[in-house]
């Protein structure tokens, strides 16, 4: 074909897998519930992790859950989304005649924006942002390995695993070796970290955040890992069409969901004995645990999105995917972009010191309850959007700057059928 071609538009409602729109939406739940644990300003964080020491069981309960099951382990499962969605935007552009060059400059594009959100949500809201991260990630692991053979992106994936591993083990060597005062660098650094949330005066938080957002960017992005292999993983998997073919790989998506879920959850325990105090450790002996909780959450995270593959999967047999449970996910996993944005426009504000500081009226388990409501009004909002054939707003600016065009027409609802995934709901 001409590299004058015109590539086409955004993917249509009637062309996208019910799978990863539904996972998308779900766990836009523990991305809510792992972020506003960040909130509770008024106390200190609890050494390496965000939580606060428990003020009483129900308090216990909750974090012992959260961090079984949910901290380290929501961000892999979007990453892994994100690199899936990354080859499908690509095979779409190239089959409607677009030049591989043209596709890769799309995704270029489209990361570069996804950096430049991710510096807009810091500087405005969240100093947590994962859009930075996954724009960077996109942007060095497409020039690297995106055109890469099959075997090359999964030998590089096991390397980089491997090297995880590795780093895992001499930390938990360390910790059976480190004295038992040892010091409190952990705890402090996670309340540097933060401590733009307590921050009352709306421009030193606003200065303390893009301070912290570089490091969050590159250190998510790329140093830590989890990001780079599973965004690795997810290249060789949308090869396979694994998430718009799942009744062909139900063996390799029960496997996955089963280890991969059971390494997240039995890999978490030891993070969440020590945070609720049942496992005494110093603080420096609880950041020797991170690296095994960040391992076991990149198995959970892809184990995550099996399970739900498996569910769409089911849904789709029975022909159950018009129920409006169901249509309500999906509609915010498609719009996943604006309700990740939404989660930080409802919590900032009011939870925040430099907002009306309501984080330092609640516990741990209030939050949790906070966490779910703000991600309920998410849900409840893009269903209405989806009602009336909208799409998300982030969603519009950001195909209208990747695909460097107007998008006039409505988004319709979905039809029969099952097509290709965005990378981070925003495709």
């Amino acid at each position: 074909m001409s590299g004058h071609t015109v590539a086409r538009g955004p993917v249509g409602a009637s062309e996208r897998a019910l799978a990863p729109d539904l996972a998308r939406g779900f766990m836009l739940l523990f991305i809510a519930i792992a972020n506003t644990v960040w909130y509770l300003w008024a106390v200190p964080m609890n050494g390496s992790t965000a939580h606060p020491v428990p003020e009483g069981a129900l308090d216990s309960v909750t974090q012992f859950l959260i961090v079984t099951a949910v901290d380290s382990r929501s961000y892999p499962m979007f990453a892994f989304l994100f690199g899936y969605g990354m080859v499908q935007l690509a095979r779409r552009q190239e089959a409607a005649g677009a030049s591989a060059r043209e596709a890769d400059a799309l995704l270029r594009r489209r990361n570069l924006w996804l950096l430049a959100f991710g510096f807009a949500h810091a500087l405005l809201l969240w100093m947590g942002d994962v859009l930075g991260a996954y724009g960077l990630a996109g942007l060095v692991l497409g020039w690297l390995f995106f055109r890469r053979r099959s075997t090359t992106i999964l030998v590089w994936a096991g390397v980089l695993t491997w090297l995880m591993v590795m780093l895992a083990g001499v930390s938990l060597v360390g910790l059976a070796l480190a004295p038992a005062d040892s010091g409190e660098a952990a705890a402090f650094s996670m309340d540097t970290l933060a401590a733009n949330i307590g921050e009352s005066s709306l421009l030193g938080a606003a200065a303390g955040r893009l301070m912290a957002w570089p490091f969050v960017v590159v250190i998510q992005g790329l140093l830590g890992l989890v990001v780079p292999t599973v965004i690795l993983l997810a290249y060789w998997a949308a090869r396979q069409r694994i998430l718009e073919e799942p009744g062909r790989h139900l063996v390799l998506l029960r496997w996955t969901a089963v280890v991969g879920i059971g390494l997240g959850w039995l890999g978490g325990i030891p993070s969440a004995l020590a945070q609720i105090g049942v496992w005494e450790l110093a603080a420096t002996q609880k950041d020797m645990l991170s690296m095994p909780h960040m391992l076991t959450g990149m198995a959970c995270g892809v184990g995550y999105v099996a399970l739900i593959a498996l569910v769409a999967h089911r849904l789709q047999e029975r022909g159950r995917t018009g129920g409006v449970v169901v249509r309500a996910l999906d509609a915010t996993g498609r719009r996943s972009l604006s309700a990740y944005l939404a989660q930080s426009v409802l919590c900032a504000p009011v939870l925040a010191a430099w907002g009306l500081g309501l984080g330092a009226e609640l516990t741990s388990w209030s939050m949790l309850l906070f966490a779910v409501g703000v991600w309920l009004v998410t849900v409840v909002a893009a269903h209405a959007l989806e009602r009336t054939g909208r799409r998300g707003p982030a969603e519009v600016l950001l195909r209208r700057l990747a695909y460097r065009r107007r998008e006039d027409a409505p988004e319709r609802v979905r039809a029969s059928g099952t097509g290709t995934p965005p990378g981070s709901g925003a495709s």
